[in-house]
């Protein structure tokens, strides 16, 4: 089947989309602060703009937690499972998502027991659905395509015990933000990296991340070659794009108004090539974000990018 073809295919699915719109949410001081902090990734001042906004802190009510559970042998293959207690009734989807951290850093938790991504993990829950926080090896000691690897791992993890858990192995989604995306990105693009058929994903979310690989992004952004290695002879073959042209999953990009320049042109390289071939991902650019507020915002009052990621989940 062709590329063509296969894209085709999605609309008589009825998983064709189109480009969303969304309008500012976020209170006049927040987007003062953020837009002030300007177009740079800094995790530290931006936590501390949304950590007192969060809408939950721990102890979490109602809420069941099971951390630090193995999906592989590594020491960083691990995940947590968030289940709203008061859910109950039909199985639930399942919403995985996947840290950033520039390939060389990041966790569940960022900063260690801090509230994030855990924020993530309860708007999931609180939604109607089972949240799973992984982590993955990391470069420079595991360069390309480990993350992927690990997800696949994740995700079969998933599929042979969420059920017990009041999960549906049928409707599992997987988000991922900055390296986290490009991790989901590859992971989509790679059929050798998937240990369950047809990827085991009813959605992908990938929110600001690096899906082509060029020489000119690895002089720009220096730790690309830490994890995509220093031959720039692969990186095409290392790129997640041409393979995300392939897939059938649907597919939700996310962008910051303010991402680096660089983030800003991967996103709209791969929507504009992913339109090319028919149809037009679902897609979302938020006003006044940065590259951190836009996930930090989860589970707060901005909901600006969580009701994007939500409506994505529910038409899928």
């Amino acid at each position: 089947m062709t590329r063509l073809s296969i894209r085709h295919l999605t609309i008589a699915l009825g998983i064709a989309c189109c480009s969303v719109a969304v309008q500012a949410q976020m209170s006049p001081d927040i987007a003062d602060k953020i837009k002030a902090l300007g177009r740079v990734i800094n995790p530290p001042a931006t936590a501390a703009l949304y950590a007192p906004r969060l809408l939950e802190k721990e102890p979490y009510a109602a809420m069941q937690v099971q951390r630090d559970i193995k999906y592989g042998e590594d020491e960083r293959h691990l995940l947590d499972v968030f289940t709203a207690e008061s859910m109950s009734g039909a199985s639930r989807p399942v919403f995985i998502f996947v840290h950033g951290g520039a390939f060389i850093r990041g966790d569940r938790r960022s900063p260690p027991g801090g509230p994030f991504y855990d924020n993530v993990m309860l708007w999931a829950a609180r939604n109607g659905m089972i949240g799973v926080n992984v982590t993955y090896r990391l470069a420079p000691k595991n360069t390309w395509p480990a993350g992927a690897q690990d997800l696949g791992l994740a995700v079969r993890w998933v599929h042979e015990h969420i059920a017990q858990r009041g999960g549906d192995p049928g409707k599992v989604y997987m988000m991922g933000h900055s390296a986290g995306a490009a991790h989901v990105a590859t992971y989509l693009a790679n059929e050798r990296l998937q240990q369950v058929p047809g990827s085991g994903l009813a959605g992908a979310l990938l929110l600001s991340g690096l899906f082509n690989i060029t020489p000119e992004l690895a002089r720009t952004e220096e730790v690309v070659k830490v994890y995509f290695g220093t031959d720039a002879s692969l990186y095409a073959e290392r790129s997640a794009q041409a393979g995300l042209l392939r897939s059938r999953v649907p597919l939700w990009l996310g962008l910051a108004e303010l991402d680096p320049p660089s983030f800003e042109a991967q996103t709209e390289g791969l929507k504009k090539a992913l339109c090319d071939a028919g149809p037009c991902p679902v897609s979302a650019r938020f006003a006044g974000h940065s590259h951190m507020s836009e996930i930090y915002s989860v589970h707060t009052d901005d909901k600006q990018v969580s009701d994007a990621m939500l409506a994505f989940v529910k038409a899928h």
